[in-house]
């Protein structure tokens, strides 16, 4: 082993790596306090007391652990150009878990505080899927098309990412249309700013300087005294221990009332993170899987046991970093400032400084890019597989808004009656049947296209079968509406008509691999 290693642990391109990965976790905390308080109806101490520094747990261990590894890589094999891999709060996992675990509990229940004991659950059970998956990552990956993926997380991005922070852009045009110009033309233009600043840092400047600057002609974008406010309530809190809140949340029926979005997103998180270790590995730094897999689950249980809804992650994005300059210290001073960031209490002066329309555009371009991803990454023959994908959460998209509607209206789906909708022809039954554990459906819908698609119709049945048993038990496609609103039906026999519909599926394409293996013709 060859020992010869820098005895620097920063160099002048660390401090470029850094403003692009804090630029990234800086939005997340701002979308995290906008979203948990104005979205969710958190109290701001929660969000500011115990998610914030429930993150910074993981953050910071994440961090140092990756920076750790890549300069241990770096003695081991004498050179020093190896990079950490970066590492922060996982997007998907964020809008996942606010729109379709922490919002519905809340709009169920009227509780934030429950709803944020079931946040904690969702986060301690990706956790664990995570850290279970590195051990069996490779074969997860192996049986499952990649399209099936890459098309259910493309599903999120394009509704309740994308589009949720493309409508507040064009809500605002005056302050929003810069700072998305500014991202376009650095992220997909491949634009140099000025002395190598980051484009997401500019974008953030401008659209904030916009903001105030527009004060004085009458466009009240930012409220002073939330500034002032946040000064004088201005205080320290360090993470501390949130386990009675997941006992409590354990011992009521929501320990398992999600778990057709937890379980995908776990395992969509597992291979994701593998996708960037190998990814790493292809431009030069070959990590080892296994632990880097492991820490990755480890930072999310962190977070859960200490108050945080919001699972980590290994990002995309390692050989932009290597070919940057940066190497292992800027994980460093990452972890250093935003662990800073989430305990001193300077959150809350950023949410009232920064308009979230000022860093709307990156988060419009994660999404955009997630989406892509689905087309980009897998063979082109699969796009169709990709673009079938996507309906589930496009149904799932308009069952939120309508709910959002109806509740502000003062009504509620019983009162106001599934057959008022398609009695003028909207198929409500079908978009709510749909919504149901689509994240689960829109993998199985993707993985039989895939499959057909290859001609591999024997894959295609077990896909069917996999639906017809998951429908039959409730975890897809069940639904009662009561009181409370769309509530998931868990149980045998839960939704027999699409169990029923799936085993004939299953049968037709079973059928066609005798009809293609003896004698059938092939379609040209």
């Amino acid at each position: 082993m060859n020992t010869s290693i820098p005895r620097t642990l920063f160099v002048r391109k660390d401090i470029d790596g850094f403003f692009g990965l804090m630029t990234d976790n800086l939005m997340q905390l701002i979308v995290i306090g906008a979203l948990c308080q104005s979205v969710c109806g958190m109290d701001a101490s929660r969000v500011l007391g115990t998610i914030l520094p429930g993150a910074a747990i993981s953050i910071v261990m994440g961090n140092l652990f990756y920076a750790w590894q890549a300069r241990r890589l770096a003695r081991q094999e004498g050179r020093d150009d190896v990079t950490a891999l970066p590492y922060g709060i996982n997007t998907p996992s964020l809008f996942a878990f606010v729109f379709f675990i922490i919002l519905p509990v809340r709009m169920e229940t009227g509780s934030a505080e429950l709803a944020w004991k079931v946040g904690l659950l969702a986060c301690l059970g990706s956790g664990i899927l995570e850290l279970a998956g590195a051990f069996v990552a490779e074969y997860v990956r192996k049986h499952t098309p990649r399209v099936a993926l890459l098309s259910a997380l493309s599903g999120i991005a394009i509704t309740f990412i994308a589009m949720d922070f493309a409508l507040r852009i064009f809500s605002r045009p005056l302050i929003a249309f810069l700072p998305l110009a500014i991202i376009l033309a650095e992220y997909f233009g491949r634009l140099r700013f000025p002395l190598g600043l980051p484009g997401g840092l500019v974008a953030l400047g401008t659209g904030t300087l916009l903001a105030w600057g527009l004060q004085p002609f009458g466009f009240n974008y930012m409220d002073p005294g939330e500034v002032k406010n946040a000064f004088i309530h201005f205080q320290v809190h360090f993470p501390h221990a949130s386990g009675y809140a997941l006992w409590d949340v354990l011992r009521t029926d929501y320990a398992w009332k999600y778990i057709s979005i937890i379980f995908p997103m776990g395992i969509i998180n597992v291979i994701g993170s593998l996708q960037n270790i190998e990814s790493a590995e292809a431009a030069g730094d070959r990590f080892p899987t296994m632990p880097s897999l492991a820490v990755n689950g480890i930072g999310s249980i962190a977070a859960a046991l200490f108050g945080s809804c919001f699972p980590t992650t290994i990002y995309i994005g390692h050989p932009g970093w290597k070919a940057l300059g940066a190497r292992w210290g800027y994980s460093i001073l990452n972890a250093i400032f935003i662990g800073f960031i989430c305990v001193s209490g300077l959150v809350n002066l950023i949410f009232a400084v920064v308009p979230i329309e000022a860093g709307a555009a990156i988060v419009l371009w994660i999404g955009i890019v997630i989406t892509a991803q689905a087309f980009q990454t897998t063979p082109t023959k699969h796009a169709p597989a990709a673009a079938f994908g996507l309906f589930p959460a496009v149904a799932a998209y308009a069952v939120m808004v309508m709910e959002t509607a109806l509740r502000e209206a003062g009504k509620s789906w019983e009162a106001v009656g599934l057959d008022t909708f398609t009695a003028h022809g909207f198929h409500i039954y079908g978009m709510i049947c749909l919504e149901r554990g689509f994240i689960i459906t829109s993998m199985i819908l993707s993985a039989t296209v895939a499959s057909i698609i290859e001609k591999k119709f024997i894959r295609a049945t077990i896909w069917t079968v996999i639906a017809a048993l998951l429908s039959f038990i409730g975890i897809i496609h069940s639904f009662a509406i009561n009181g409370r609103g769309i509530v998931t039906i868990i149980g045998i026999d839960a939704a027999p008509m699409f169990s029923l519909g799936y085993c004939i599926m299953g049968i037709t394409f079973f059928a066609a691999h005798f009809l293609q293996k003896h004698g059938g013709r092939e379609r040209r």
